[in-house]
C-alpha cells in the first residue's frame, strides 16, 4: 500500500474581523514552546499571514483524515492565544496587504519577482504519494497529466480576491500561474530527461533553485514521492482526503499502465493549459475539458470519469466505498468556491463568509 502525506497552507486571520494577520512567527514560537513538541509539524510560508503543516505519511485514509483535523486544531489553538484563528481558504475574501517573510529566500523572491511575489498570498494543498524510484515517478507524472485539472476543479476554494468576486472558482490558480515555472508540463519519458530539464531551468538564472520548479505535479525534492501541487487548500478536510485517495489511485493506475507498456496520452501543453483555465474558471459548475478527448463535457461526467479511471486501484486498496460517498457529497454540496458564494448570499458580507469558514475549517 502506497503511503500518502499532505501539506496544507492555512490563512491566519483576526478572530473578530476575519482580516488576515501577519502572525506566522508568533504562532511558530508558540508551537515551539508547546510541551507536546509538535513544532516541527508547522512551517512558515512566503507571507506572514499564512502557516503550513505537514502530516506524517499514512497508508490508511482514516488515519490521514484524523491527522489533518488534528493539525488544523493545533494550529487554531496556537493562534487563539494571539486573538487569531486559522481558516482553510485558498485566498482571502477580505482586502489584505500581504507581508512577505524576513528570511533570505523570501527576500530573494521579493527582489526578483516584485509584484508577482507580493501578491502570492495564496494557500494550496500538496499531496505526496510514495513511488519506488524516479523512473517510476516520472512514468506517473507522464500519465497523470490530463487528470490534474479535474483535481483543481474539485478543490477550487478561492472565488474572492481583495474584496471582490473574481468570477473564478480558483483564482488562486490564476495568481499562482504568474510564476514562470508553474503549470502543466510535457511528457518526459525518462527520469534523466526530467532531471535534465530541472537542471536547465535552474541554470537559466530565473529560478533560485530546484525548489522553485512549480510544476502542477513533480518529483519531491526531499522524499521518494510524487508531489501533486495543483489543488487549492480545501475548506472541508474530507475533500482533502478524497483528493488524496484519488491521487493515490492515479499513481497506482499510472504505474500499472507503465508496467504493462501503455504509453501516456500526449496532449499538448497548450491544451492542458486550457483545461487548467477551464477548471479554475468553472470549478464543478458547468463544463470541464475531458482528459480523454480534450473536448468540453459536463463537470460531473468528467469527475466520474476520473473515478472510473482509478476504480481498480481503489478496489485493491479498499477505498472504493468511502471515496464514492465522499464524491457524492462533494457533487451535492459543491466545492469551497460554491460554499463561499452561498455563504455570502446568506450572511450578506465577506466578513461573515470568513467567520463561518473558520468554523468549518475545524468541524
Amino acid at each position: 500500500m502506497r503511503s500518502v502525506g499532505v501539506e496544507e497552507e492555512l490563512l491566519l486571520v483576526d478572530a473578530r474581523t476575519g482580516l488576515p494577520r501577519a502572525l506566522s512567527s508568533a504562532v511558530l514560537a508558540a508551537a515551539s514552546r508547546d510541551p507536546q513538541g509538535n513544532e516541527e509539524v508547522f512551517e512558515s510560508e512566503l507571507h506572514r499571514q499564512q502557516l503550513e503543516f505537514a502530516t506524517r505519511p499514512q497508508t490508511d485514509m482514516g488515519d490521514l483524515d484524523k491527522e489533518i483535523r488534528r493539525w488544523r486544531a493545533e494550529a487554531a489553538r496556537h493562534a487563539a492565544g494571539l486573538d487569531a484563528s486559522v481558516v482553510a481558504l485558498a485566498t482571502s475574501p477580505l482586502e489584505v496587504s500581504p507581508s512577505i517573510g524576513t528570511g533570505e529566500r523570501h527576500r530573494w523572491l521579493a527582489e526578483h519577482f516584485g509584484l508577482t511575489a507580493q501578491e502570492q498570498l495564496t494557500c494550496g494543498c500538496h499531496i505526496h504519494v510514495a513511488v519506488d524510484s524516479d523512473e517510476e515517478g516520472v512514468a506517473v507524472l507522464d500519465r497523470m497529466r490530463p487528470w490534474l485539472s479535474v483535481l483543481l476543479a474539485m478543490s477550487a476554494n478561492s472565488p474572492f480576491w481583495q474584496g471582490e468576486d473574481s468570477e473564478y472558482s480558483s483564482y488562486r490558480n490564476r495568481v499562482w500561474g504568474r510564476w514562470p515555472s508553474a503549470g502543466p508540463v510535457e511528457v518526459f519519458g525518462t527520469a534523466d530527461r526530467y532531471h535534465a530539464q530541472v537542471r536547465d531551468m535552474t541554470a537559466s538564472g530565473v529560478l533560485k533553485d530546484a525548489g522553485m520548479v512549480y510544476f502542477d505535479a513533480r518529483l519531491a525534492q526531499s522524499y521518494p514521492t510524487v508531489e501533486v501541487r495543483v489543488a487549492d487548500v480545501c475548506l472541508d478536510p474530507s475533500t482533502t482526503v478524497l483528493l488524496a485517495t484519488l491521487i493515490r489511485g492515479l499513481v497506482e493506475t499510472a504505474v500499472r499502465q507503465w508496467r504493462d507498456g501503455v504509453p501516456p496520452a500526449r496532449h499538448a501543453v497548450a491544451l492542458l493549459r486550457l483545461a487548467t483555465w477551464r477548471a479554475a474558471r468553472s470549478g464543478l459548475e458547468g463544463e470541464l475539458i475531458h482528459p480523454a478527448t480534450m473536448r468540453p463535457a459536463p463537470a460531473e461526467a468528467v469527475v466520474r470519469a476520473l473515478f472510473d479511471h482509478v476504480r481498480d486501484a481503489l478496489e485493491d486498496s479498499g477505498d472504493v466505498l468511502p471515496a464514492q460517498e465522499a464524491l457524492a457529497t462533494l457533487l451535492k454540496t459543491g466545492n469551497g468556491a460554491r460554499v463561499q458564494r452561498e455563504l455570502l448570499r446568506r450572511t450578506g458580507g465577506l466578513q461573515g463568509v470568513v467567520t463561518e469558514c473558520v468554523r468549518r475549517t475545524l468541524d
